[in-house]
């Protein structure tokens, strides 16, 4: 009896809803995470390309190779067509007094340079450390034997004389030979030369220079006022005018000054080899010298590394200043004055 009045319970509470069998709680779906948001990737920093010889902003070819052409200085050869643009000169006597110019040009590639005159063995060794294009009008027994020794790229106008080289008409041979930058393009591929190359790059400083304050340095090659070279700095220039025989070194196509912004003066043991007054110049055994930078002068060695002639003090390199470098070599640092 008691069964049965459980079951008419049951099924009264079912109809009223009440005796439901519980069932768990459904368990929440965790969220899902948001999609992530691809945050736009910054644009790697443009790396700021320096041009190697200078050190200066490029805003050409850093790949381009050097040239190094031979540059005649004496008087009558004077002012030249191309020097203002050399991101190196090196000046060296070559027969008595006379010095003549290896110009380096990769920054800047001027119109034309000139007079063009011949080669020395120790103007290709020079030319060697930057692995240059070398250029020349003619040479000397000891620099025909490197050249035609192979294994060194190079441009003769005596070879060229008419072509590649020009003879221009307001000046004497030879005095007189030109050669524009299109031309030794031409000739270098004319020869199978590589007109693009990776140039070492040299040491630049960041910090200001230091050394006992010097406005003008004067070196005495001989005498004669020709053969006499003066640099004074000038603050607003920062750098240094050349003057060479008492007159200012100035490009002869736009007439405008050469600035250089670092004087490197070295002495190097030099031998007269021949009748002809030709010499053999010591440049591996490095030595004394100086170096002038943003109006201020420091004695220096200088070391020959692969070819080139570096500054060093306390056996430490030294860094160039950002801009145009001329280094003279002279026989002995007492042709060197020098005036605050």
């Amino acid at each position: 009896m008691k069964h049965w009045l459980f079951v008419i319970s049951c099924a009264a509470l079912l109809l009223l809803g009440g005796c439901t069998t519980k069932s768990e709680p459904k368990q929440a779906e965790p969220a899902k995470p948001a999609p992530r948001q691809e945050q736009p990737s910054k644009p790697p920093a443009e790396e700021k390309q320096t041009f190697p010889l200078t050190g200066l902003p490029a805003k050409g070819n850093i790949h381009q190779r050097v040239v190094g052409v031979m540059i005649n200085n004496h008087p009558k050869a004077r002012p030249q067509s191309g020097l203002r643009a050399a991101d190196i000169v090196y000046e060296v006597l070559a027969e008595g007094d006379n010095t003549r110019l290896l110009a380096l040009y990769q920054s800047e590639l001027p119109e034309r340079v000139g007079p063009v005159r011949s080669a020395r063995d120790y103007y290709i060794d020079l030319s060697e450390g930057y692995h240059a294009l070398y250029v020349c009008h003619g040479w000397s027994p000891e620099a025909k034997a490197r050249l035609e020794g192979g294994g060194i790229d190079y441009l003769n106008g005596l070879f060229y004389d008419g072509t590649l080289f020009q003879r221009v008409p307001f000046r004497k041979a030879p005095h007189n030979s030109y050669i524009s930058f299109a031309n030794i393009e031409k000739g270098a591929k004319q020869n199978g030369y590589a007109w693009t190359d990776h140039v070492a790059p040299l040491s630049f400083r960041t910090d200001e220079p230091s050394g006992q304050k010097v406005e003008t340095v004067h070196i005495a090659y001989s005498h004669r006022a020709y053969a006499q070279v003066e640099y004074q700095y000038v603050p607003e220039q920062k750098g240094y005018y050349r003057y060479s025989g008492g007159e200012q070194t100035i490009d002869y196509d736009t007439h405008k000054p050469v600035v250089v912004q670092n004087v490197m003066i070295i002495a190097a043991r030099h031998r007269v080899i021949d009748s002809h007054g030709r010499r053999d110049i010591d440049l591996a055994s490095g030595g004394k010298g100086y170096l002038l930078q943003g109006g201020v002068m420091q004695p220096i060695e200088w070391k020959n590394v692969d070819g080139r002639l570096l500054p060093y003090h306390n056996g430490a390199p030294i860094g160039f200043v950002p801009g145009k470098t001329w280094i003279n070599i002279v026989p002995e640092l007492a042709i060197v004055q020098w005036k605050s």
